[in-house]
């Protein structure tokens, strides 16, 4: 079994070790008698680092536990002269080990303050790269509890509150009245103890006191199965989106001439504003749409009962196609052919109902011969072409199929 260092120093960086075996798996990998990386477990992610034997320095990029009880760490490329029993000294990459220990500990802090103030316990953990998030058992969560929470955790940060690693029996633990006893049946526990505001059960890394930890700020929520997810960052992480935030803001803020906290109200009559325009639009295709159907079918001659107009555009998108050949079919027994070379160049073809054709197979039919996509009913059919090339021929072609 590994020896981990950082359950009692958990700003031990530098460290030295024996190579206890080497782990033949796809990546090469080592097990020491010792060490100070974090393996991934708890909610918190793995240390990086190096490993330095004589002359080589090894690259580790990632750290896990073994079912029994050991430390794996894999390295970036295969070892040389390293094997079993040969010394090794392990380095700890110092700015990512700052960055967990601040978003562990804030973690602990912001569990505490929501069972403090709204007996919602935490059912789990989770720490990516650039955000944390805490599962909360609790059915609803509003906005100034939510405020609450994060302004009650930064006061224990800012009062710079000691922190307390010690070890006890379970049989210990269950009368300590811990925020959160493990499940797992082990003879002794590593409690983390933020003085009088927090005790729980942890094997990760810690600040010592909670001025360390810099501050929380809580991002964003939303519901999950088993309640509210509650995402934070803290200590730089925080510093970084913040600055972040400030900086998307301002830009933000000069698009609209106005000022920051304008930002909101002026996007949102933005909006408004695009809707307004979106419904004219709207308004102003159906209109052109049943002009032109209505010009289209008037310099169409009638052939056997019906018209069969067949037209090719240029600036017209596929949406204003399928309008147009609706219209026409609607205003009179016909059939539309429809093709546009702009902006993508795709096809159109329907019929009255009661026509005899089958658009969603001819509209096939003519794709094939483009090597496009696309399909639809019988009645109406629609599909794109990866370019204009042969596009008027195809639609010619599929015009004699239904006059022949």
């Amino acid at each position: 079994m590994t020896d981990r260092l950082y359950y009692h120093d958990s700003f031990l960086h530098n460290f030295d070790a024996e190579v206890s075996s080497i782990v033949e798996t796809p990546r090469p990998a080592v097990i020491l008698d010792r060490t100070a990386f974090y393996p991934t477990s708890g909610g918190q992610i793995h240390d990086t680092g190096w490993l330095i034997s004589g002359a080589e320095k090894h690259r580790i990029t990632e750290v896990a536990d073994t079912e029994d009880g050991h430390v794996v760490h894999y390295l970036e490329a295969p070892l040389k002269d390293v094997k079993p029993g040969t010394r090794v000294h392990g380095e700890i990459d110092p700015a990512r080990r700052l960055d967990h220990i601040q978003q562990h500990s804030a973690q602990h802090v912001l569990s505490a303050a929501f069972v403090r103030l709204f007996n919602m316990p935490t059912v789990s953990f989770h720490m990516a790269d650039d955000y944390c998030s805490i599962d909360l058992e609790t059915s609803s969560l509003t906005a100034a509890q939510i405020e609450s929470a994060e302004r009650l955790a930064n006061e224990i940060i800012l009062e710079n509150r000691g922190v307390e690693v010690r070890f006890v029996t379970r049989d210990e633990a269950e009368k300590l009245g811990l925020r959160k006893l493990p499940p797992t049946e082990r003879d002794q526990l590593r409690l983390i103890d933020i003085r009088d505001f927090d005790l729980t059960a942890c094997g990760g890394t810690h600040v010592s006191t909670t001025g360390q930890i810099g501050s929380i700020l809580l991002r964003k929520t939303e519901k999950v199965r088993h309640g509210h997810r509650v995402e934070f960052v803290a200590g730089g992480r925080a510093v970084s989106t913040a600055r972040r935030d400030f900086s998307t803001l301002t830009e933000t803020a000069a698009l609209f001439s106005a000022h920051l906290y304008d930002v909101p109200q002026q996007a949102r009559k933005s909006l408004d504003e695009i809707r307004s325009l979106r419904k004219q639009r709207e308004q102003s295709q159906d209109e052109l749409a049943v002009a032109q159907a209505a010009t289209l079918l008037a310099e169409t001659p009638e052939t056997h009962g019906r018209k069969l107009v067949v037209r090719s555009f240029s600036d017209r998108d596929l949406n204003f196609l399928k309008l147009l050949a609706q219209k026409i079919t609607r205003q009179s027994p016909a059939i539309a052919l429809l093709a546009t070379d702009s902006p993508q160049p795709a096809l159109v073809f329907a019929q009255s109902p009661g026509q005899p054709h089958d658009m969603g197979a001819l509209l096939k039919q003519t794709l094939a011969k483009l090597g496009g996509r696309g399909g639809g009913s019988k009645d109406l059919a629609q599909g794109g072409a990866p370019t204009a090339e042969g596009l008027n021929a195809a639609l010619a072609a599929a015009a004699q199929s239904v006059t022949s």
